[in-house]
């Protein structure tokens, strides 16, 4: 399976929910309120701005730290780390990943980047401050193919691009559970782009334009963003699927992107009441 195109957009999102405004912090982004009979959220958008985003970037993994975004991107002969200017988008350096790798996820935990591999079943850690020749730290195995990787601060999190989501320690990368994520008892396969936020997982799903948020507990889907329409279709011609999420704690704000997207978007989401039909 090629994943082709994953998007290089990428979103900043502030978030509104339906619970009282005067608790709600800049983006609205707050856990689910326990209901009977449980109801998944659903969420729409606006955008509130855009910036450019080099749109030759086959964006696999985001993370935003200190005013950067740092990225991986993908395809076999043309994967990299790189990190990136916000504003701008220009590359501020770059580590290229050798052949026959072909970079996924990214996540930063304990000052030092995770960068998975799509079926070579690799993993490299770099150094926070990471050069520009290929010089990992550190390798790690695992089973499977690499897609998402985020970090709930004990644990990494991996997806596989099946319903599954890993928890790995993150010396040793050695599974500490598993879960399985559902949306009224049915799988949500193509788990692909992790993020951790306020307690919850956002994950894109590949070839859509949603993103799923997860109990990490449960695995149960507790809402779905739908982002459709953010590309022209001109612009959708020439970029591929949405991928990549990336959330600046600090500023309360929430980066997305896609796989060749060129242009970085600010938006606001909007709590819709209706439950999510799939």
């Amino acid at each position: 399976m090629f994943r082709f195109a994953k998007l290089t957009f990428v979103f900043i999102l502030v978030f509104t929910t339906a619970c009282d405004t005067s608790q709600a912090n800049n983006s609205g982004i707050q856990q689910p309120q326990a209901t009977v009979p449980f109801r998944v959220q659903n969420f729409n958008y606006e955008v509130i701005s855009a910036y450019p985003h080099d749109p030759g970037a086959f964006t696999q993994g985001l993370v935003y730290h200190q005013g950067f975004l740092y990225e991986s991107t993908g395809l076999e002969g043309k994967s990299s780390l790189r990190q990136v200017d916000l504003a701008t988008g220009q590359v501020l350096k770059k580590v290229d990943v050798p052949t026959p790798y072909f970079a996924e996820g990214l996540a930063l935990f304990n000052n030092h980047f995770y960068q998975l591999t799509w079926q070579s079943q690799k993993a490299f850690v770099y150094n926070f401050d990471f050069g520009p020749g290929f010089a990992p730290v550190k390798t790690f195995s695992y089973s499977g193919e690499g897609w998402g990787l985020t970090d709930d601060g004990q644990s990494l999190i991996m997806s596989n691009g099946s319903n599954q989501i890993r928890f790995l320690h993150p010396e040793t990368l050695q599974i500490q559970r598993t879960i399985s994520v559902t949306d009224n008892d049915r799988p949500v396969n193509m788990l692909n782009e992790l993020e951790f936020i306020k307690g919850e997982i956002f994950a894109n799903i590949w070839l859509t334009d949603r993103i799923a948020r997860i109990d990490p507990a449960s695995g149960r889907v507790t809402g779905w963003i739908n982002l459709a329409g953010l590309l022209t279709p001109e612009e959708r011609n020439r970029a591929d699927v949405l991928n990549g999420i990336a959330y600046d704690e600090a500023g309360d704000r929430l980066f997305v992107t896609g796989k060749l997207w060129p242009k970085l978007f600010q938006i606001k989401l909007i709590t819709r009441r209706d439950p999510v039909s799939r």
